[in-house]
């Protein structure tokens, strides 16, 4: 029974990263229906980070009030640069490139970050190459695969594969900009420009981390920072009022939705994942989301499937697997450490009592003599 659970435990971080690639999945086609529905992209992507922040900031005081470490000008800092790379700088350029082309194209380029964290988590010490060993070289060999797979999900067609019986058109129309070139390259330029934002965000996620371990404070003071800068930016981009108005229709449904699940919700799981698994371990899920929403725009968005993002799928989820087994293997080696240290220092522990014991002893036998040296001097 004590095995199941430790097995149960250990897939905790792998089900909640599931959990949180499906919610995303599911964003970015309400997404691309509220964009088709007139809604401004800085406006939605503000009233994103409002309602994150406003349901973060009630959720942070109510379980972690008495926990809270000291707040210092260095945490400040950090969240300023998580709500810039991980809220409004990254939600405004994935938004742009996801309104410029598919949403299956956007997940595509979106799936270079994990290549893009591996690199930086590298470069910062959070991760190493480790070719010499084989979950080194899996990691590597995952990482390529994955974004190859990526790639070929989306510039390879092939045969048009029709599997659904029906289609739910959720677009009222076609935008006619996706269609000119000039407009491609510059949504696949937001796409890619929003990678290295969400890469920057995992490396600095991890150190603040470490320096303040409480998810529900550290993602409240994120999507706070986040609201500010992305309602200023809303602010100064698009002055048309009526785009600010909420009704009770698509547009209330995805912003709401996009900030308490999206950017509250799964930020903490995301966070919770950082401190327990690294940055790596985080951004090697994304492309689940890619497969999610390849079947969802096949559904819902009128979206072509095709044999090539049949192939990139699989090379994708094999990709996925290779990182993590060699982060299991990683982790099964950290853990063969741990006891031995362990011991060590309990080994040295006992050295110091049995030191100290006998240190006491000795002067307890001096003052006990003490006296008696002293009666004898008296009496001569």
């Amino acid at each position: 029974m004590r095995n199941i659970w430790e097995a149960v435990d250990g897939l905790k971080p792998a089900l909640m990263m599931i959990s949180v690639q499906i919610a995303l999945a599911s964003l970015n086609v309400m997404y691309k229906v509220a964009i088709d529905r007139g809604m401004s992209v800085s406006v939605l992507n503000a009233y994103r980070l409002i309602f994150a922040s406003a349901f973060t900031i009630p959720l942070a005081l109510l379980l972690e009030r008495k926990k809270t470490p000291k707040l210092t000008w260095r945490v400040l800092f950090m969240s300023f640069f998580c709500g810039l790379f991980g809220g409004s700088l990254f939600q405004n350029l994935y938004s742009e490139g996801l309104a410029l082309i598919s949403a299956t194209f956007a997940s595509a380029v979106f799936n270079l970050i994990p290549a893009v964290t591996f690199i930086l988590a590298v470069c910062c010490g959070y991760e190493k190459f480790n070719l010499g060993k084989a979950e080194g070289k899996a990691k590597v060999l995952g990482t390529i695969i994955g974004v190859g797979g990526a790639m070929m999900l989306t510039f390879m067609k092939g045969i048009e594969i029709n599997i659904w019986t029906f289609h739910i058109h959720l677009l009222r129309h076609n935008n006619t900009s996706t269609s000119k070139h000039g407009s491609k390259l510059l949504g696949v330029f937001c796409g890619i420009a929003s990678c290295f934002s969400y890469a920057l965000w995992l490396i600095i996620q991890a150190k603040m981390s470490k320096e303040y371990p409480k998810h529900h404070s550290s993602t409240a003071l994120m999507s706070t920072m986040g609201a500010i800068q992305s309602t200023v930016f809303a602010l100064c981009i698009d002055r048309d009022w009526s785009q600010w108005r909420l009704h009770w229709n698509v547009r209330l449904l995805t912003a709401v939705y996009s900030g308490v699940v999206a950017s509250g919700i799964m930020v903490i799981v995301i966070a919770w994942c950082v401190r327990m698994r690294g940055p790596l371990y985080v951004s090697v899920f994304n492309p689940l989301m890619l497969v999610i929403v390849a079947i969802a725009g096949s559904l819902m968005l009128d979206e072509s499937l095709y044999l090539g993002s049949v192939i990139g799928t699989v090379l994708i989820v094999a990709g996925l697997y290779l990182v993590l087994w060699g982060k299991s293997k990683e982790a099964k080696k950290m853990n063969q450490l741990l006891p031995s240290d362990h011991i060590a220092q309990q080994s040295g522990a006992v050295e110091i009592s049995v030191h100290q014991v006998s240190s006491l002893s000795k002067t307890e036998d001096d003052s006990q003599n003490k006296p008696k040296d002293d009666q004898n001097t008296l009496s001569s």
